[in-house]
């Protein structure tokens, strides 16, 4: 039910090969392990606010099937752009595709060694002049010549759901397309086209079933499963087949009312009839063998003490976990493959303790690796490693400007939130001052089903940097912190979630570390949001409030963007949230606010519309409360220009000079 879909210029322009900035290819041994002073260095002057505006010079790198290429957000001239270059620089020139402003890179996946699926999203306009936020995928070569849309009608609305990847060689892949997002419209329930991206052509291998939303696929491509759904919420049941060609058949029921569960495979096994599952009867998500012939569970593959596992890497083949990816306090990967065990036992002690090594991409044969080295107080580098020479290359430090130098001290910390709940916090301090009585920021995360780790985060080092203490606080709700944890965040939007950040506060200033009158809420997104909230709500124990791409109407964004804040297809997820959302979004109370807030809202936001924070700033206005709005031209959600990110810090410098000086 879309009418018109404009936003997506990412890959409908046609793609040039141009000279990328050069990558580092000089052979090197990563740095060896930093130790710290026994005693606090001096204060070092500030660091000019551009080393920590820079963008990250390769993100989120894949290297192909055949380890010859690799895929990247790199920065290019201030912006960031979607690159495929040799690992030989010698054997070509990178190829650029500018991603424009009017749309989001989501995802990409090598399929073969010659064609990427790309994941998009942007808004659209539905019927009746609503705004909402659709997904596509493209098909895109290696060589940037050719784009191809993949089931681009102008029906469809959630398209960039890959199940499966060839791994013969051919660019094909299985894709789950939503039509519609209206319940009562046909289209709403998925079907499933297996899409070849050199043509674009598709062809379904799966009817849409009533009531069915999720499809599953083994490493064959046979879709093996799907999770049915009555009411919506009230109810499910899975559906299963063995084979290719046999019917889907239910195999399980549940009643979600009465606390029951589906056991929905998460991997299909090589052995005939065997899977892996995430299970979380424990509290926590582990991940365990699965009979599906009995529905059984069976051995524990891993578990994490107070943890979820955050999912798992698969064998070269697709059939088989090869490790499972760990997110506690920082990210890693526990490695069941004994040869990639070996070769992440040798990094590790390569580096020391001070450093962090994580295996980020491989090739087909495991032989070529791409290796993040960093620390919580570092940005880091990527790295090159070829088993076969056994060369580690430096390829790309990530930020230029700090190299392999260090910030600022970044450490977990765990309180109790006044119901006694126990919340982890990331604290970032600043290096060579007296942790005490600092001026301080609490800087919720987005998500909120999110959480923030020990890792680098440039908007704590730069405020760090400034003098200020940071406080990070996983609110009930993060993800991470198992079951019982996720769900005390229901109903609890601006509410007992609000109330852990404020006892974020309250610990700092128990423990001096922070001067509780020098405090302000920072925060992006759900983050923003959380800063609006507390500028209206609990004005009486912040002096200012910051909100980048903040959300100050629930209903609206619910509206806009049935998935937003992983609220499912079904869109039912966020109206748990909170007993009322009118109740808890601050566009309702602008004549509430009490203290300063600073609002920074990119005009292209696809992820939040930038209407969110102009109507809260029109009423503030309004209402004559202390307030200052900036909207960037070209701005994203996601800071994806230098000029946008220059910018934010530079306003929210002032203004917490003005309103909550460090000094």
């Amino acid at each position: 039910m879309i009418r018109s879909f404009t936003a997506l210029a990412l890959a409908c322009a046609t793609s040039a090969i141009v000279q990328a900035p050069a990558v580092a290819q000089t052979p090197t041994t990563p740095p060896a392990a930093q130790t710290s002073p026994a005693t606090a260095p001096t204060p070092a002057a500030a660091r000019p606010l551009e080393d920590f505006a820079a963008l990250p010079f390769m993100s989120a790198p894949q290297i192909s099937p055949d380890g010859n290429k690799i895929a990247a957000r790199i920065a290019a001239n201030g912006k960031q752009i979607f690159a495929v270059f040799p690992v030989d620089s010698a054997k070509g020139q990178p190829v650029l595709i500018p991603t424009g402003t009017k749309s989001d890179l989501n995802w990409w996946r090598w399929v073969g060694n010659d064609w990427l699926a790309i994941g998009v999203g942007a808004m659209a306009v539905a019927d009746g002049g609503v705004e909402m936020y659709v997904t596509r995928t493209l098909g895109l070569s290696a060589n940037g010549r050719t784009t191809n849309k993949i089931a681009f009608d102008e029906a469809g609305q959630n398209a960039d759901d890959m199940l499966w990847s060839a791994r013969d060689g051919t660019p094909r892949i299985l894709l789950a397309l939503q039509k519609s997002v209206y319940l009562d419209m046909p289209g709403f329930w998925p079907q499933v086209v297996e899409a070849d991206l050199s043509t674009g052509r598709t062809r379904r291998v799966q009817m849409p079933m009533e009531g069915v939303s999720d499809w599953y696929a083994d490493a064959a491509g046979t879709v093996r499963l799907g999770i049915g759904y009555r009411d919506l919420s009230r109810s499910g049941r899975l559906l299963y087949r063995d084979k290719a060609g046999d019917y889907l058949r239910t195999i399980d029921r549940a009643k979600f009312r009465n606390g029951e569960e589906l056991i929905v495979p998460a991997l299909f096994l090589a052995e005939a009839g065997k899977a892996v599952a995430y299970d979380d009867s424990s509290g926590f998500t582990a991940l365990r063998e699965l009979d599906l012939a009995t529905l059984t569970l069976g051995r524990t593959i891993h578990a994490s003490a107070g943890f979820d596992i955050d999912g798992i890497v698969t064998n070269a083949t697709g059939d088989g976990v090869a490790g499972i990816k760990l997110h506690e306090d920082r990210e890693s990967v526990h490695w069941i493959d004994p040869d990639l065990a070996t070769v992440q036992a040798e990094i590790d002690k390569a580096l020391g303790a001070n450093r962090h090594a994580r295996i980020v991409s491989m090739d087909k044969a495991r032989n070529r690796l791409l290796v993040l080295v960093d620390a919580p107080d570092m940005p880091g580098s990527y790295y090159f490693f070829d088993r076969a020479s056994g060369r580690m290359t430096r390829f790309a430090y990530i930020n230029e400007a700090f190299a392999h130098n260090r910030g600022h001290p970044v450490r977990t910390i765990r309180f109790k939130a006044r119901d006694g709940v126990e919340i982890a916090a990331i604290v970032t301090l600043p290096r060579g001052r007296d942790a005490k009585a600092l001026p301080v920021i609490i800087m919720p995360h987005g998500g909120p089903a999110a959480r923030d780790t020990e890792s680098w985060d440039w908007w704590a080092q730069f405020l760090a940097d400034r003098g200020y203490a940071v406080i990070q606080p996983n609110f009930r709700g993060s993800s991470g912190y198992g079951e019982a944890f996720a769900k005390l965040g229901e109903g609890a939007w601006g509410l007992a979630m609000q109330d852990d950040l404020n006892d974020a506060l309250a610990w700092a200033a128990k423990n001096g570390i922070a001067d509780p009158k020098r405090a302000c809420m920072v925060g992006g997104s759900y983050g923003g949001y959380a800063a609006m909230r507390a500028a209206q709500r609990d004005g009486a124990l912040y002096r200012c409030a910051i909100s980048f791409a903040g959300v100050s109407n629930l209903d609206a964004m619910k509206q806009y963007d049935r998935r937003f804040l992983n609220s499912g297809r079904s869109g039912d997820w966020l109206a748990k949230q909170a007993p009322d959302l009118q109740s808890v979004s601050p566009v309702n109370f602008a004549d509430q606010v009490s203290i300063p807030i600073l609002l920074i809202h990119g005009k292209e936001d696809q992820r939040v519309p930038v209407r969110q924070s102009r109507e809260l700033a029109g009423k503030l206005r309004k209402a004559g409360k202390p307030m200052r709005y900036i909207e960037q031209p070209l701005g994203d959600h996601h800071l994806s220009r230098q000029e946008d990110r220059i910018q934010f810090l530079r306003e929210m410098d002032a203004f917490l000079a003005e309103h909550n000086p460090a000094g």
